[in-house]
């Protein structure tokens, strides 16, 4: 339930994970807390179910490659808080909180702390980060921060790729989704994505490349041979097919093909 620098925000919640996804995140709030000692730790919101399936206000959450992170938060003053929950973040950055939750008051999003979770989350070895559903405002500040502080600029360009602002579900400005793309090894068993595959990420599986309509035109147009009749044979005569490089067509090395003789 809690962590070097992480903590669930409901013990009632649903909290299964692909092991590397989890790793992913217990690893990230860890630097987080490491390099920025002393705050408050990263809420963690709904993975899914035990055994997956849809769980109860999510339309994704159903094969343990989904997780909602809650926004790091802190005063106005620059004091770093602990979240309040899932209250919305608006351009300015501020997000109101009620008197039910310890208001009136505001509290600020905190990006710096919010870029060093996405930086370790982006280059953690295996957490293969597919999307970061955030709402465009805080994305722009995250953006800007990250090049005020001369960040890697591929690694920027990276994050500004897989940040994105829902069009069919709510705009994500009270927290950050992030779903873990498949890995080559589980794509083999069925795991499907869905969505775009990063050219960053490990090469998943591919299927034998089609031949081409000039390969295949070039095979049907090469001329057939006909042999002689053998002297004493009753059957048809020998049709001797043109010699084929199967090594160019991507199923043998070249020149392993022998020559087809067909009776």
């Amino acid at each position: 339930m809690t962590g070097p620098g992480f903590q669930w925000l409901n013990p009632m919640g649903h909290h299964y994970g692909i092991p590397r996804l989890v790793h992913a995140v217990v690893t990230a709030a860890a630097e987080v807390e490491r390099q920025r000692p002393g705050g408050a730790p990263l809420m963690v919101g709904d993975l899914s179910r035990h055994t997956g399936g849809r769980i109860p206000r999510h339309h994704s959450h159903r094969s343990g490659r989904d997780v909602d992170l809650l926004f790091y938060a802190e005063t106005p003053a620059g004091e770093p808080v602990t979240s309040p929950g899932f209250f919305k973040f608006g351009p300015d950055g501020l997000a109101a909180v009620p008197s039910e939750r310890g208001g009136p008051t505001f509290v600020r999003f905190d990006v710096a702390r919010e870029w060093l979770l996405i930086r370790a989350l982006m280059t953690a070895p295996h957490a293969n980060v597919q999307w970061m559903f955030i709402s465009s405002a805080l994305e722009a500040m995250l953006t800007e921060y990250a090049r005020a502080r001369g960040e890697d600029p591929e690694l920027i360009w990276h994050t500004e790729t897989v940040m994105l602002q829902p069009v069919d579900s709510l705009p994500h400005d009270d927290h950050l989704h992030l779903r873990t793309a498949c890995l080559p090894d589980e794509a083999v068993f069925g795991c499907e994505g869905g969505g775009p595959y990063w050219p960053w990420l490990p090469p998943l599986p591919m299927s034998a490349p089609a031949e081409s309509d000039e390969t295949l035109a070039t095979a049907l147009l090469q001329p057939i041979e006909v042999e002689p009749h053998p002297t004493n044979a009753k059957t048809a005569p020998f049709v001797k097919l043109p010699s084929s490089n199967e090594g160019t067509r991507g199923l043998s090395e070249p020149g392993a093909a022998p020559t087809k003789v067909v009776r």
